[in-house]
């Protein structure tokens, strides 16, 4: 535990020096738009975390980023002079901070320390000679991720920046948002339990939200984005195409992180082709019968 604390100690400080980073970023790149000035010191954050995960062996030191990142940005964006009505605002801002707070310690909880890395990096690292791992862990691991992220924050700059419209329709997103963030916590929490209690390794997880989806986790992150999305259309249309972040989150868990832990699980457990046949794979689902 000791040596948890430390290590979560060394990651926040890491994450410290990229905020500071990200900030002279935006100061030095003053003759922009305010949302490239932002993209950029996204960028450089990133280029500041990935220095640290090399320095540590240890690509996990990113993991966090997902959920840190955007409380950033989108406090940067209501702050900034110019931002639009107060209620879309807090709105914003509510929904992104419960979930980035709720997401960031599910994973402070649950990482063991700097010793640990997540299986699909070691499988990288493995499959790959030293300099083109670095190239997957650059651009795959490290850039992929933080693009995909902004993607999905561009609704939030839309409603911040440039809402005009009956404010209180931004309550639904509200509303949409903290159901997601509900549903992730409640599928952590029960996903928790079960690792602790758990004595066979090759027990699946098959009850409460778990029946109705191999994946609920998934489910909750993805209506988390469509959520935030969704009072563009009414509050700033001309910006509907920001959709484009919610539709990529989207694919990336359907496409490549299923797919990925699917192949580990099927693997790994005997029975876990029984439970595809019985159980959804995202989307909520009454299961199947025998």
């Amino acid at each position: 535990m000791p040596s948890q604390r430390g290590d979560l100690g060394r990651i926040a400080g890491a994450y410290g020096v990229a905020l500071v980073a990200a900030g002279i970023s935006v100061w030095l790149t003053s003759g922009l738009d305010l949302l490239w000035r932002v993209a950029l010191a996204d960028v450089v954050a990133t280029g500041v975390i990935y220095a640290f995960s090399v320095a540590w062996k240890n690509t996990s030191t990113y993991d966090a980023y997902w959920s840190v990142a955007p409380l950033a940005i989108v406090a940067l964006w209501a702050a900034w002079p110019g931002a639009v009505d107060p209620l879309v605002a807090a709105c914003v801002l509510g929904g992104v901070g419960v979930w980035g707070l709720r997401l960031t310690y599910s994973w402070a909880r649950g990482w063991p320390g700097l010793h640990h890395e997540d299986w699909r990096y070691t499988d990288f690292r493995e499959r790959y000679p030293r300099p083109i791992f670095e190239l997957v862990n650059l651009f795959g691991l490290h850039g992929f991720p933080t693009v995909q992220v902004f993607l999905g924050l561009l609704p939030a700059y839309a409603l911040l920046r440039h809402a005009d419209g009956p404010a209180w329709i931004a309550l639904l997103g509200l509303a949409g948002m903290l159901g997601a963030t509900l549903v992730e916590e409640l599928a952590d929490r029960h996903l928790h339990r079960f690792l602790r209690r758990r004595t066979d390794p090759d027990e699946i997880l098959a009850d409460g939200l778990w029946a109705w989806s191999r994946h609920p986790n998934y489910f909750g992150e993805i209506c988390f984005w469509w959520a935030l999305w969704l009072p563009v259309p009414w509050l700033a249309p001309s910006w509907w195409w920001t959709c484009v972040g919610a539709v990529a989150i989207t694919l990336m868990f359907v496409f490549v992180s299923l797919p990925l832990i699917e192949r580990r699980a099927l693997s790994k457990r005997p029975h876990y082709a029984e439970h595809i046949a019985r159980t959804s794979a995202i989307l909520p689902w009454p299961p199947r019968r025998s």
